[in-house]
């Protein structure tokens, strides 16, 4: 198990690493000029002698190793690479305020999606070829189906023209204004919710179809247990592994779906810095919040293989070669 774990740590920094430098060349060859968005944009009048010499302070103008080694230095030492280059602030300092929002959205869904998704699986099994499995698949189908971006933007219009009500402006945390967050929050988590929970039910119906054909569970059924039992004690548990893969994968879509939901709805989260970032070719601000995400979503995927030992004993890294 350490042999695994220090091989799946090892792996993830590189994965991390070349993660890093893919988004750094990215970010060089696409249009664009945060000297010129300094500056006022295309219409505001400057000289490109004033222009050079803004990307000369800037550092832009030094070779591209020389600039992402600046930058990896600033992550490796906890600056989280400096500073933006629109506004000089602390890019720590915008971690330290952005990330707590993407967190506490992400953590609202996931709590939210299992605890409606596991029961719905379990309900859709439990009355399979009934209308109560039918329901189920509907609504799951339409969840995956359905862009969550859109749907915000039909719920915001609704709101605004139909109940003339819109989403509080300014964000609070839950522990200042509980009433504030819970408004500002709950939308967005509700699409979240819908879009993760479905895959989720998805997946947990049909492991637990194929675990009801196993030769314990007919066992269990000769023995005259309760199909509820039957349900919830043998053929759950054995049906846990491919949902617990599903979650971790679909937790790096989840993440991914914050960068709009968060600009639709308002919150101060990474997905919204992200976006204001790319837009003003902020390059620090940019690669340290895509590396961020990059590395927590492979940190969620060594979390999630070690969970399997929880879910199913039977399944040991001990002995396991990495390769």
């Amino acid at each position: 198990m350490t042999r695994y774990l220090f091989w799946r740590i090892a792996l993830l920094a590189l994965s991390t690493l070349l993660a890093s430098v893919f988004i750094f060349g990215v970010l060089r060859v696409l249009p664009g000029d945060v000297a010129i968005v300094i500056l006022g944009g295309g219409g505001a009048p400057h000289t490109p002698e004033v222009r050079e010499a803004l990307r000369e302070e800037l550092g832009l103008n030094d070779p591209l190793a020389v600039q992402y080694g600046r930058w990896l230095w600033s992550m490796a030492n906890g600056e989280f690479g400096g500073q933006s280059l629109v506004n000089g602030q602390s890019i720590r300092s915008l971690v330290a305020r952005q990330l707590p929002v993407t967190l506490l959205l992400a953590l609202y869904t996931v709590v939210l999606s299992v605890l409606i998704s596991v029961p719905l699986g379990v309900l859709a099994v439990w009355r399979w070829r009934r209308w109560p499995d039918y329901v189920v698949r509907v609504v799951s189908i339409i969840g995956q189906a359905v862009p969550n971006f859109w749907v915000a933007l039909l719920i915001v219009l609704g709101l605004v023209v139909v109940f003339r009500w819109s989403p509080p402006i300014v964000y609070a945390y839950p522990w200042e204004d509980p009433w504030n967050h819970l408004q500002i929050v709950i939308w967005p988590v509700l699409l979240l919710a819908w879009e993760y929970s479905s895959h989720i039910v998805r997946v947990t119906r049909a492991s637990m179809l194929d675990v009801l054909h196993e030769s314990y569970v007919l066992t269990a059924r000769a023995k005259g247990l309760p199909e509820h039992l039957i349900i919830l004690r043998h053929v759950l548990r054995n049906a846990l592994p491919p949902t617990i893969t599903v979650m971790g994968f679909q937790l790096g879509a989840l993440l991914g779906g914050t960068l709009i939901l968060e600009s639709i709805f308002g919150l101060p989260g990474i997905g919204r810095g992200l976006v204001t970032a790319a837009l003003a070719r902020d390059y620090p601000v940019v690669q340290s919040l895509a590396t961020l995400l990059v590395f927590a979503m492979l940190f969620i995927n060594l979390i999630i293989d070690l969970v399997y030992t929880v879910a199913d004993p039977r399944i040991s890294y001990s002995t396991r070669a990495v390769t």
